[in-house]
């Protein structure tokens, strides 16, 4: 299998940690915290989380305090196929394709639900074929990315497609309010809106760079779930987010780096770039250190967590897209994404 064409998308407006800040200290809401809950504000947003700026589908800031259950579906309702269309147009661009020429599309996502899913809201923005295969895929939170690609590779492997779109699309703030819980409190001064896209394709692009998908593999440990997962309360989706994440992040982007190497009979010297989910400052420190990197190592997830925040799924498309937009050197490379479960996917990549 092979990524054509790759597409990245966020909301017009972004805004600074410090505006933040400053917009949060004024509105009703946070006066109503307790003071605990002020504090985890100011430190996270004051203080150096690896966030510069979080791009968001909000006209205002104020806009996060209409944290009404109808509301945030509205948010999420009106973005998310806005985004995903966006990405999707950027990816068939790049690739040099015609909607009509995609067998396929497969779209992630898991901060808001429609039904018909957002694979019939895009594909008749696109102009898919009436005929296409959809495939709506829900509830795989950051890690969601990797499970997409994986199932275009099937898709392609199967004779039944030659051209497979995959988009990833989260609206985060369509989660976002203020209690006095810390996850809910820390998610949402970390996390942004935006949508990643690929097209792959049994063979490669008649021009540019070629990167081939080698191989990957998952591990689910369902005995760590209440470590990272949404929950539903008062009509709302509240992110469970606990202080394990970092570490097991790092171990579980270890163990299957691991096996895939061993399976594909690779060693790590071969990889010479890493592509990373920018699930935070101290997850990705902590992938320095499970997997022995440098700074230099994830400049590509340091990046795109600075300017974008924690993008969930579609975080990882934004930092291939990254490294292959500054001419990354050609060779071997390890794409991981992990998340809701626990859950973590990587793949090997051939970059020429």
């Amino acid at each position: 299998m092979f990524i054509t064409g790759l597409g990245t998308a966020t909301p017009a407006h972004s805004y600074t940690q410090a505006q933040c800040w400053e917009e949060l200290q004024a509105a009703p809401p946070f006066a109503a915290l307790d003071r605990r809950a002020r504090v985890i504000l100011q430190r996270v947003l004051q203080h150096d989380n690896g966030i510069v700026s979080r791009s968001l589908a909000l006209d205002s800031l104020t806009d996060v305090f209409a944290a009404d259950p109808d509301s945030l579906h509205r948010r999420f309702a009106l973005h998310a196929p806005r985004l995903a269309h966006q990405a999707g147009l950027q990816a068939l661009e790049q690739a040099g394709m015609r909607p009509e020429e995609m067998d396929a599309v497969i779209i992630s996502t898991c901060t808001g639900y429609l039904c018909p899913g957002l694979t019939s809201y895009v594909g008749e923005s696109l102009g898919l074929r009436a005929n296409i295969f959809a495939l709506d895929l829900v509830g795989q939170g950051c890690g969601a990315a990797l499970p997409n690609l994986r199932a275009a590779e099937a898709l392609l492997l199967a004779d039944g497609c030659k051209h497979v779109l995959s988009i990833c699309v989260e609206v985060c703030s369509a989660a976002f309010y203020l209690d006095n819980d810390p996850g809910v409190l820390i998610s949402t001064c970390l996390f942004g809106d935006g949508a990643g896209a690929a097209v792959l394709a049994r063979e490669p692009a008649p021009a540019g760079r070629t990167v081939e998908w080698k191989g990957g593999g998952s591990l689910h440990n369902p005995g760590e779930r209440d470590a990272l997962r949404f929950d539903y309360q008062d009509g709302k989706l509240r992110n469970i987010l606990t202080l394990r994440v970092p570490r097991l992040a790092a171990r579980h982007a270890g163990l299957v780096l691991d096996q895939v190497l061993e399976d594909m009979g690779r060693s790590r010297g071969e990889i010479g770039t890493w592509i990373l989910h920018a699930g935070g400052r101290k997850v990705i420190e902590a992938l320095q250190d499970e997997l022995e990197l440098s700074a230099q190592d994830v400049r590509w997830s340091s990046d795109v967590l600075s300017q974008y925040g924690n993008m969930s799924s579609p975080s990882v498309y934004f930092t291939l897209k990254a490294a292959l937009d500054e001419d990354a050197a050609g060779g071997t490379w390890w794409m991981s994404s992990f998340g809701a479960g626990f859950s973590c996917h990587g793949a090997l990549l051939e970059v020429a």
